[in-house]
């Protein structure tokens, strides 16, 4: 090789060590910007003293007509949703299961909230969930994609880009990584839970629901069950949470395995307190708080109510 040709590529692979250094120089001063901002959830909740009732129960055969006068009953639809809003609605679509299994949300259920918020007036309303099982399968085979679609909103498929550490502040969670990249995005947050048996806790439903935003590594959580269940009801503070009981599943949760596990619920239930919605699952399930440590851990931590009916609180018949 010549003097000269070796002083060249001498040069150039000198040239290219500086750029690889430099580049993970400029990566590792990133990732510690990262880590180091912290993301805090934004209230989405509404003032209590906006709305006529805190609980309001509606029963009957059609899961429209409960919502709309579950809402009417609570002040409205515009209480929650105004003119311009983006909205997030958060199903349970955690596995890939038909809906006769009742292991996630009612389409039917979806489908009434996707067209009410967007009657209000909401310029866009997206729908997310981090299933356990493809995000696009379960969607898909529950049929709650294209319930949401059809009504005029948007599915959306969460990636690693969405999640971001945050401050959660609770007694198990403490910050861990939440979909923040949707959570910054929104106005409101309608959280929309089916209530259903679960082999750990007792029960899934409102305060369990939240477990689908958070993301990577969240299995551990599972050594903890009861007090995590309680921070996801501290970590955030939806606008309003709008349970699904027109179907329970009552046994082999929260996956559930036949439709002979499955009973009529006839019921909806709208609140501003996950703690009140979860009292009053575990009733419809034919249990008692002690059965579900969770709804007692967040009232004694002042999260909520485990006694709905010393609220304002209103069944309606429809």
């Amino acid at each position: 090789m010549q003097r000269r040709e070796f002083l060249i590529q001498t040069a150039k692979a000198g040239a290219a060590a500086l750029a690889v250094t430099g580049a993970g120089i400029w990566l590792a001063g990133r990732s510690v910007t990262k880590r180091d901002s912290i993301f805090h959830i934004p209230d989405y909740s509404v003032g209590k003293e906006k709305l006529a009732r805190d609980v309001v129960v509606a029963r009957g055969a059609d899961a429209r007509a409960m919502i709309e006068t579950g809402l009417r009953v609570m002040g409205g639809i515009e209480k929650f949703v105004t003119a311009g809003d983006k909205v997030l609605i958060k199903p349970n679509a955690g596995f890939d299961r038909p809906p006769i299994l009742g292991a996630t949300t009612s389409p039917q259920v979806v489908t009434a909230i996707v067209e009410l918020c967007l009657a209000a007036g909401a310029r866009e309303v997206i729908v997310t969930d981090n299933p356990i099982n493809s995000p696009q399968a379960s969607f898909a085979r529950s049929q709650i994609a294209p319930a949401a679609e059809q009504a005029g909103g948007k599915v959306y498929y969460l990636t690693g880009r969405d999640f971001e550490e945050t401050a959660v502040g609770g007694i198990a969670i403490g910050n861990f990584s939440v979909c923040a990249g949707v959570l910054h995005d929104v106005d409101r947050v309608i959280g929309v839970p089916t209530l259903k048996d679960h082999n750990l806790s007792g029960m899934s439903f409102a305060m369990k629901n939240w477990y689908g935003l958070l993301g990577e590594g969240r299995n551990r959580f599972h050594q903890d069950i009861h007090n995590v269940i309680a921070d996801l009801a501290l970590m955030i503070k939806p606008t309003l949470i709008i349970g699904d009981a027109t179907r329970i599943l009552t046994r082999h949760g929260p996956t559930g395995g036949s439709p002979a596990d499955v009973k009529p619920g006839a019921t909806i239930i709208l609140s501003t307190d996950a703690v009140a919605v979860d009292a009053l699952g575990i009733e419809l399930l034919g249990r008692t708080p002690q059965q579900c440590r969770s709804i007692l851990l967040a009232a004694e931590r002042g999260i909520g109510s485990a006694d709905p009916r010393a609220l304002r609180y209103e069944e309606v018949a429809v």
